[in-house]
């Protein structure tokens, strides 16, 4: 065990070095990995589940009764990033495949991943889990709206697909998480998660790996578009988290809050853009949204070691303050 938590604190005081590591293995060898995409949803609901141990249902009512953060969120990734994906597209490309897929790219809901980003680097789990439940819930309505304003492209999308891994992967396993927080009195916070998290980081990087396997036909083509619409979406990826640390500045957020905006704003549900767009828009569609895949999780990882450089002296003021709470709590038991 003692070894595990070793590696566990390697991967996360590396991720900027370790997430390329992880797409390289899974566009190099998606025959080996490909097969092992079967178990990512089991592993990240262990995931979810390890992440919302340390979070309490008066956090979570804290997050619905102060919901300026969430709806901050929620304008970000539902209105300003798919307006600006259409006028950017607009400008660079001529191919309407592209342009369409560009904008569904940026108009699907929150990544279900948002919330290992959060988990692992500390930030407001019940805020993520908000932001995810509710874009996901929100995104038959608002994907097939933006579609018709922007592109004035109709689609019919499937809610129930969306709202079964939703539950499957984000809603069970945060509930039992904070079920087993509430009834175990604080033992499910202070002892199971940090002895399960240290293996949720090894789970962590091998979904990475098996979640990249899907551009390794994209990347292997080099086709000269394909390098196009890359840059882009590395350029308009990067600005989407550069809005959410901004958006966190602009209000004054805690750290916490804050790496949950960044993560929530910067991450989309690849997954089930690539579903969309394969059923309605075949053809050059497909390649922004898979392009997504090879920067968003690279980016995350910057991003995240980034919040916390800028933030370290923060961090450890409400380190110790965590910490005398937790040693009122203990005396008031005892």
């Amino acid at each position: 065990m003692r070894h595990i938590r070793r590696l566990s604190a390697f991967i996360s005081g590396h991720m900027p070095l370790i997430v390329p590591v992880c797409l390289v293995l899974g566009i190099a060898f998606p025959q080996v990995l490909g097969p092992a995409k079967a178990a990512v949803p089991y592993l990240f609901a262990i995931i979810t589940f390890q992440g919302s141990l340390n979070t309490s249902l008066h956090q979570v009512a804290e997050t619905f009764r102060r919901p300026r953060e969430l709806l901050a969120i929620l304008s970000v990734t539902v209105v300003l990033m798919p307006a600006l994906a259409r006028l950017a597209a607009g400008l660079i490309f001529s191919d309407p495949g592209i342009i369409t897929g560009i904008v569904v790219e940026y108009s699907i809901p929150i990544a279900v991943m948002s919330f290992m980003w959060i988990d692992m680097y500390r930030g407001n789990a019940s805020l993520g889990l908000a932001a995810i439940l509710i874009s996901t819930v929100l995104a038959p309505v608002t994907l097939p709206f933006a579609l018709r304003v922007l592109m004035g492209a109709s689609v019919t999308v499937d809610p129930w697909s969306m709202v079964g891994d939703l539950v499957f992967m984000i809603a069970l396993p945060a509930i039992a998480g904070v079920a087993v927080n509430e009834l175990s009195k604080g033992w499910g916070h202070e002892t199971l998660a940090p002895n399960l998290g240290a293996f949720t980081r090894l789970f962590s990087v091998f979904v990475i790996a098996c979640n990249s396997t899907g551009l390794a036909p994209y990347v292997r083509s080099f086709d000269p578009l394909v390098l196009e619409v890359a840059a882009f979406i590395c350029v308009f990826a990067t600005l989407g988290f550069v809005l959410g640390l901004g958006m966190a500045r602009l209000l004054g957020l805690s750290v916490q809050d804050m790496l949950s905006m960044v993560f929530c704003v910067g991450l989309r549900n690849i997954s089930s853009g690539s579903v969309i767009v394969t059923q309605f828009f075949p053809g050059s569609a497909i390649i922004p949204v898979m392009a997504g895949t090879l920067f968003q999780q690279i980016l995350a990882a910057v991003f995240g070691s980034l919040v916390q450089h800028l933030t370290g002296e923060e961090r450890e003021r409400q380190h110790k303050r965590v910490r005398l709470a937790r040693l009122r709590e203990r005396g008031k038991r005892e």
